[in-house]
């Protein structure tokens, strides 16, 4: 195991908010840290995730920043949806930026499918917000047949007689290593839910089945809309996104944008560099709007 360093132990601990607000009748938990008349960062977590991933990142950036964190419907301690769109989860960002007083200037950070998801709610909600930044979340070239890896989910909910075994078959999608394991232990004991029967994962394993406004095409086209400030951290070993990847983005948005590789890193890129990846986005969010 790896040493856990004393930085975490700070951030984990630190204070912060926790509430719901509803959105299309269903409650979408958040989390919130920081002070109401500082700057605002929305924080948007990825596939089968949840807010609690953005635990040992927010705290490091509050002293700057009025900073909140979601659990997208179907994922973390939201509500689950029979039907899921990019529509209603982009309305979800602006609910929990409104409820959590998160200013006019607010920058979104997704990574992954919530780079996606903020990609929409910056385009749907231009009004609403300043910025995004993507975090290892790319729009892939129709015309690029590489292989490329994504999370597998659906299927009927697997049941673990009790959390601890459920906390040790926890792993990352798409799959990689990761030295930091203190991390890994973290999200996974907030990653487990009590059910009837057991326990399981906190998402709904329907969702890839009913969801809709997250094809390709329909990425591609909300990221030639965007007139917000855009900017991109990938990891420099991701196998998610690409050199290709990126040039295919500045061919769509037509305009430059700041994008900046974390050495050492793969597509979970905070979880590989947690420091490297806060230092990063200080200085992306400094030069951003």
């Amino acid at each position: 195991m790896s040493s856990i360093p004393d930085w975490f132990w700070s951030a984990v601990e630190s204070p912060r908010e926790e509430g719901t607000v509803e959105v299309e009748e269903c409650a979408v938990h958040f989390l919130a840290w920081g002070e109401r008349h500082r700057p605002g960062l929305l924080l948007v977590h990825g596939m089968n995730a949840h807010a609690h991933w953005w635990d040992f990142i927010a705290p490091q950036l509050a002293d700057r920043y009025r900073i909140a964190a979601l659990d997208l419907t179907g994922m973390g301690d939201s509500d689950y949806r029979y039907e899921y769109d990019a529509d209603t989860w982009a309305d979800e960002l602006v609910a929990v930026a409104d409820a959590t007083g998160l200013s006019h200037d607010t920058v979104i950070v997704g990574h992954s499918f919530g780079g996606r998801i903020g990609l929409h709610a910056a385009v749907r909600h231009a009004d609403r917000f300043a910025g995004l930044v993507m975090a290892d979340s790319g729009i892939r070239d129709p015309d690029d047949d590489s292989d490329g890896e994504r999370p597998g989910v659906g299927g009927r909910p697997v049941l673990y007689p009790d959390a601890e075994t459920a906390r040790n078959r926890f792993r990352l999608q798409p799959p990689q290593d990761c030295a930091n394991s203190y991390l890994l232990e973290y999200i996974a004991r907030h990653s487990v839910m009590a059910v009837d029967d057991g326990f399981a994962f906190k998402f709904d394993t329907d969702l890839m089945d009913s969801m809709s406004g997250v094809s390709g095409a329909e990425a591609a086209a909300d990221l030639q809309a965007l007139t917000l400030p855009l900017g991109l951290i990938y990891g420099a070993d991701s196998r998610l996104f690409s050199g290709r990847t990126l040039d295919y983005m500045r061919r769509l948005h037509g305009r430059d944008f700041p994008a900046l590789p974390l050495a050492d890193a793969q597509h979970h890129l905070f979880l590989d560099q947690p420091l490297a990846f806060v230092e990063t986005l200080a200085s992306m969010l400094d030069g951003l709007c």
